[in-house]
């Protein structure tokens, strides 16, 4: 009996330390610049060269035949040169040119830190984005929000580390992209929709008679034999992983109840904060993604480690991935993100919350400054734009460069790998500390690739 209340009240104590006082989120490598993430993924590749990264010598050679040798394309309907509808204007005291699709955005032109040279291994959407997020582009490896919660831990008691809004569009490869893979299955993300319920049998089912008193009870003898057997199952099977994690996870889920309410009520909020996200847009998915911008700004307020953000569903529109109908596409798609994304931004820095918060915004490749058929434009890995803000980046800043056509990166490419590495730098991790033992031997975000880009830091 002493043995069992021993080990029973030692788990209590250490289930309260634990969220805020685990060892990993104790000792960061060196001092961090950032604390917390929120990952914009814009789904299907937005063009690099309809958004950060002008081209004029697309418009001198529009529908002539494209100059230079062309790689394989996902499908075979080449075009001719295709020259951007939208024009670059440049913005704030940093000069950023910044197309005509992003007018709210290119207000915070000097809090932006744009890569003109990303690179990709992938072509296709489902290998791109397991490569996006894991490092792979294979499926069954840690999504980067998994490391990073498996590294820095979690500031928060009552909500998950790792959250996913999904504004209706799961990405290629499904959840499998959010997955912990290897790691302890208490670090995937759990996936929030953007109504007054954002998960399933988050309230209680109300008792039928004997009011909340009845209720309660019910639920704390619930709890109380999920408890002891739980201790029959240690007791006999050694405390396992995956059990423990279920454990943490019903424990969790039992804290959400009170805690994602009040999270996803919006009335502190002040009518203006409401305005500026567009939460009444007439815009239905700029509505949507107004709503996930100031969920996430609200989740990293209180302590959530990593919030990623999918794209809204737009009527007509396959993502950003426009193959065809360029135009409507990109425009419907730069819509429903640019004033959310903005006000964000700007809600952040007023919180003095910016400079702490690394905000990512990025697709899992770009597209071809050819035609695909007459409107669209292919996938093009070779060679596209993303961009920071926040967390210790050079605001203000464009880094790299594509060719005259904006196809390959030609001036200090960057790998994705980079990319992991500079989000773990930021967060205080050296990205080639953090492993986990697996299959024999030391796994990593960034396996045995990845550099930090000084040009890139503040």
């Amino acid at each position: 009996m002493l043995r069992d209340a021993a080990c029973g009240f030692g788990s209590v104590a250490l289930a309260a330390l634990a969220p805020r006082y685990s060892a990993a989120a104790e000792a960061t490598h060196h001092r961090p610049r950032a604390k917390q993430v929120i990952f914009l993924y814009m789904d299907g590749g937005p063009g690099q060269m309809d958004t950060f990264d002008p081209k004029p010598l697309l418009e001198k050679e529009h529908r002539k035949p494209f100059a230079m040798k062309k790689e394989p394309t996902q499908f075979d309907s080449n075009g001719t040169t295709l020259a951007s509808p939208w024009k670059f204007k440049q913005y704030g005291q940093s000069g950023l040119p910044i197309s005509d699709l992003f007018p709210h955005l290119a207000t915070q032109a000097d809090r932006l830190c744009v890569v003109r040279s990303m690179t990709s291994d992938f072509s296709e959407h489902t290998s791109a984005n397991y490569f996006l997020h894991t490092g792979l582009g294979l499926a069954g490896r840690p999504s980067m929000g998994a490391w990073i919660t498996y590294g820095l831990g979690s500031e928060c008691e009552n909500l998950p580390g790792y959250v996913v809004i999904n504004g209706g569009l799961t990405p290629p490869g499904g959840l499998e992209t959010f997955a912990s893979g290897f790691l302890p299955a208490d670090f995937q993300a759990s996936v929030f929709g953007t109504g007054q319920s954002p998960l399933a049998n988050l309230r209680p089912p109300s008792s039928p008679a004997g009011g909340s008193s009845t209720r309660g009870n019910s639920v704390g003898i619930r709890r109380q034999l999920l408890a002891e057997l739980d201790r029959a199952s240690a007791a006999q099977l050694g405390s396992p992983g995956s059990l423990e994690a279920a454990i943490r996870n019903y424990e969790m889920a039992f804290a959400m109840q009170t805690a994602v309410p009040e999270l996803v009520d919006f009335k502190d909020e002040s009518a203006e904060t409401l305005a500026a996200y567009g939460i009444d847009h007439a815009f239905k998915p700029t509505a949507i993604y107004a709503r996930q911008c100031l969920l996430a700004r609200r989740l990293i307020e209180r302590g959530v480690r990593f919030v990623e953000l999918t794209c809204p569903v737009t009527e007509g529109n396959d993502r950003w991935d426009q193959h065809r109908r360029l135009k409507k596409g990109h425009e419907d798609n730069a819509r429903a993100v640019d004033q959310p994304i903005a006000a964000l931004l700007e809600d952040l820095a007023r919180r003095g919350m910016l400079d702490e918060t690394l905000v990512v915004f990025a697709g899992e490749f770009g597209r071809t400054p050819f035609a695909q058929g007459v409107d669209g434009r292919d996938h093009n890995p070779f060679g596209f734009s993303i961009w920071m803000a926040g967390g210790g980046v050079a605001a203000g800043t464009a880094y790299g460069a594509t060719d005259e056509y904006g196809y390959k990166a030609v001036e200090n490419p960057l790998q994705m790998h980079d990319l992991h590495a500079m989000m773990l730098h930021l967060l205080g991790i050296d990205h080639r500390r953090l492993t986990f033992r697996f299959g024999g031997r030391d796994m990593r975000l960034t396996d045995v690739h990845g550099r930090i880009i000084p040009e890139l830091l503040g």
